[in-house]
């Protein structure tokens, strides 16, 4: 069952859902989500340096992408066809009974801008930042701007406490208190296999 607001108040109060700094409810609360924030780390990739990526591990994708730090009062440009990963300025911890959903926000999705490719479920006990990837679907560039709304969540009540949550979860590769946003940690599935 998807949780309304007033649910999700109430689970922040009893520590069900966590979120740093506090969500200011007046501009952040919707009927059914809370909004987050866009930080000012985004990860890109060198495309010009490397002619494909190779999921074998032969090349570690951290070393195909770079991190770029936008300064306070800077923007962060969207080109057409671009994909970027950033992550939220919240960080965001889910009690082993809740899931987290990511969504896009309509005001930007009608600008061609969406915050997720396939990535949209935080399963219950996931802790951290959330990395969004961010794509340009439209025709002309956008401007984004480090710590304007750029998603929200929506929080979601599971049948029961989950066995594994997910930052005890073997092989996980993403929980723990990250603040910039993380490379895909593909490889790392195809290194165990040889």
């Amino acid at each position: 069952m998807i949780l309304s607001d007033r649910d999700i108040k109430k689970a922040i109060k009893a520590g069900r859902i966590k979120i740093k700094p506090a969500p200011d409810f007046k501009e952040q609360l919707g009927s059914c989500s809370i909004d987050f924030h866009l930080g000012n780390k985004f990860r890109v990739f060198k495309h010009s340096d490397y002619p494909h990526i190779d999921l074998s591990g032969s090349v570690d994708i951290e070393s195909i992408m770079q991190e770029v730090t936008v300064p306070k009062g800077k923007s962060f440009t969207m080109q057409p066809g671009a994909f970027t990963l950033a992550a939220t300025v919240e960080n965001l911890e889910l009690g082993d009974d809740i899931l987290g959903r990511i969504e896009g926000r309509s005001s930007l999705g009608r600008l061609g801008i969406v915050v997720h490719s396939t990535a949209s479920v935080f399963d219950p006990g996931w802790r951290g930042h959330a990395t969004i990837e961010l794509g340009n679907l439209g025709v002309m560039p956008v401007v984004l701007y480090p710590g304007m709304r750029i998603c929200a969540f929506v929080f979601e009540e599971v049948s029961s406490k989950v066995e594994v949550p997910y930052w005890k979860k073997k092989g996980q590769k993403y929980a723990g208190h990250q603040k910039s946003p993380l490379a895909s940690r593909l490889s790392r599935e195809f290194k165990k296999k040889k």
